[in-house]
């Protein structure tokens, strides 16, 4: 069981390299108004992170595999994809004063993360880290207070924009692919999500599914939302799509 859920989290893994790497690239390539890309591509990458840690973790034990894996996995990748949504939604200025808060929170919970005590007696090999986690974290540690905060935060921002930006399209009978494209990017953000939810009524045998799932859903709804589309007579030549468009 320890190897199967390996390979699927290894795939999880080299499915968002692939995708955090894409995202980038077209970050570098357009820069200035093009900051979301570059709050998804750090989130997609730390989740990337965060499944290369849970199958290692399905292996054998590492205290570094478990600290990648529940702040990469559990707390953070969320928050900051939906930092990038809000970037590309909101063109105020407070959004980058959000930015700055979620930096400096996410630097004291990683603090936080390693200076609590964890109890590698009761890690069990071949059983998901996802199964087993509540057991070697303290029940009473910090950081598992933070967690809901950054992902109530990164549902919002990251399935809420989705929605509504596919809504927009839908709403004025344009651009379906992304339309769809968006729809798909909301389903894999909900998939992890209820995964999450799962872990925490001690079924977390399903969170490596999850990863994979989210993998494949972001990246198709990745490549529908950027497909380029026929020029309408009263539009301009489009521009290479984001993930998630206006």
């Amino acid at each position: 069981m320890g190897s199967f859920l390996f390979v699927v989290s290894f795939a999880s893994a080299l499915i968002l390299a692939f995708l955090t790497y894409d995202l980038y690239r077209r970050y570098q390539h357009y820069k200035g108004g093009h900051r979301h890309l570059l709050f998804w591509a750090i989130g997609l990458g730390m989740f990337g992170i965060a499944s290369l840690c849970d199958g290692i973790l399905d292996l054998t034990w590492s205290e570094l595999a478990f600290i990648g894996w529940y702040l990469f996995g559990a707390v953070l990748n969320a928050a900051w994809i939906g930092q990038g949504t809000l970037f590309l939604l909101v063109r105020k200025r407070w959004v980058f004063a959000t930015a700055i808060i979620l930096a400096m929170l996410s630097i004291v919970t990683f603090v936080i993360l390693l200076s609590t005590p964890l109890n590698a007696t009761a890690y069990e090999s071949g059983t998901p880290i996802a199964a087993q986690y509540q057991d070697i974290l303290p029940k009473d540690a910090i950081v598992r207070r933070a967690t809901p905060i950054f992902n109530i935060y990164g549902t919002i921002t990251l399935v809420g924009g989705a929605l509504y930006s596919g809504y927009l399209f839908y709403r004025k009978k344009i651009l379906p692919n992304r339309v769809l494209g968006n729809v798909f990017i909301a389903a894999g953000a909900l998939a992890v999500a209820g995964a999450g939810v799962l872990n925490r009524y001690g079924l977390g045998q399903f969170h490596s599914f999850a990863q994979l799932t989210f993998a494949v859903l972001m990246y198709y709804g990745f490549v529908l939302a950027s497909k380029p589309a026929a020029v309408q007579e009263s539009e301009s030549p489009p521009q290479a799509a984001p993930l998630i468009s206006k």
